[in-house]
C-alpha cells in the first residue's frame, strides 16, 4: 500500500492510504474487458445460429469447425498457410517500402506530389479482380502475381499515412533547422522523420491485415499449388462448410496476429518518437 502525502506549506497535513489497482482492476475497467465479452457474445451468436440451422444451415457450430481442423490435422495447415504467409509477407514489405519511399520523395521533390498521388489513388480504386488478369500476363511466376497484389492492398494506406506524418510536425522546428543551415534532407532526417512515426506505424497496422486479404485474394485467381485460397476452393467445391469456415477463421486469426505485432511494435517506438520530439 503506498501513502500519499499533502503538503500545506512546510507542514504534513495527513497521511491518506493510496490503493493500487491490480491487474484483475485493470483489465476489468478497460478496453480490453469490453473486446472480450464482445468475442463471447459473437462465439455464443455463432454457436446458436449453427445449433438452429440458420441460413438453410450454411452456418456451423464452432465445435464442427475445430472438428474440421482437427480432422485435417496441424501439418495440413501449417503446410498450406506457410506459403501464403511468406506471399503476404513480401507483398506487406514490398508494397509498405514503396510507399514510404514515395512519401519521402514527395516531401524532397514536391513537384512529383501530383503523380505520386495519381498512382496511390489508381492502386486503392481498382479492384484487384481486374488488375489481377493484366499482372497474370505480365508476371509469368504466379508467387509474384500474389505478392504483387499483396502489395497493391497496403500501398495507399501506408502512402498517404506516411505523407500525412511528414507533414505534421511543427513550424518552429522545421525554422530552427533552417536557422542552422539545414536543407530538407536534414529536415527530414531530424524532425519529419521522427513526428512521421506514429502515423506510419498507424497506417502499417491496417496494411498488415490488407496483406493477408491481398495474398488470399490472389490465391483465389492464380490457384497456385499450396496456399489458403486454393484451399478453400477445393472445400467449397467438395461442399465441406466447416472446412470453408475454417479456413476463412485462421487467416483472420493470421491478420490479427499481424496486426497484434505491429501495434505492439508501434507502441513502444512512439513512445520513443514522442521523447525524442520533447528532447530535441
Amino acid at each position: 500500500m503506498l501513502w500519499r502525502r499533502t503538503v500545506r506549506g512546510r507542514r504534513i497535513v495527513r497521511l491518506s492510504p493510496v490503493r493500487r489497482r491490480s491487474w484483475v482492476g485493470r483489465f476489468a475497467g478497460g478496453r480490453w474487458a469490453t473486446g472480450a465479452v464482445g468475442i463471447v457474445g459473437l462465439i455464443g451468436l455463432w454457436w446458436i445460429a449453427g445449433a438452429l440451422e440458420w441460413f438453410s444451415g450454411t452456418i456451423p457450430t464452432p465445435w464442427a469447425v475445430l472438428a474440421a481442423i482437427g480432422d485435417r490435422g496441424i501439418q495440413f495447415y501449417i503446410d498450406n498457410f506457410s506459403a501464403t504467409i511468406q506471399l503476404a509477407f513480401a507483398g506487406f514489405l514490398w508494397g509498405n517500402g514503396l510507399a514510404i519511399v514515395l512519401a519521402v520523395a514527395v516531401i524532397l521533390f514536391p513537384p512529383v506530389e501530383g503523380l505520386a498521388t495519381q498512382l496511390a489513388i489508381i492502386s486503392y480504386c481498382t479492384p484487384i479482380i481486374a488488375v489481377a488478369p493484366i499482372i497474370q500476363v505480365a508476371f509469368a511466376q504466379v508467387q509474384t502475381m500474389i505478392v504483387f497484389l499483396a502489395a497493391i492492398s497496403v500501398f495507399f494506406t501506408t502512402m498517404i499515412g506516411t505523407l500525412s506524418g511528414l507533414r505534421s510536425p511543427q513550424k518552429a522546428g522545421i525554422d530552427l533547422v533552417t536557422v542552422y543551415g539545414g536543407g530538407r534532407f536534414t529536415q527530414l532526417w531530424r524532425v519529419r522523420s521522427v513526428a512521421a512515426l506514429p502515423n506510419t506505424l498507424a497506417a502499417i497496422k491496417i496494411a498488415a491485415p490488407a496483406a493477408v486479404l491481398g495474398a488470399v485474394l490472389g490465391e483465389f485467381l492464380a490457384m497456385p499449388e499450396k496456399g489458403a485460397g486454393p484451399t478453400m476452393i477445393i472445400a467449397q467445391q467438395a461442399g465441406d462448410i466447416p472446412q470453408v469456415w475454417a479456413i476463412a477463421l485462421l487467416c483472420g486469426v493470421i491478420a490479427g496476429i499481424g496486426y497484434a505485432i505491429v501495434a505492439v511494435v508501434a507502441r513502444f517506438a512512439t513512445r520513443w518518437s514522442t521523447g525524442v520530439a520533447v528532447l530535441g
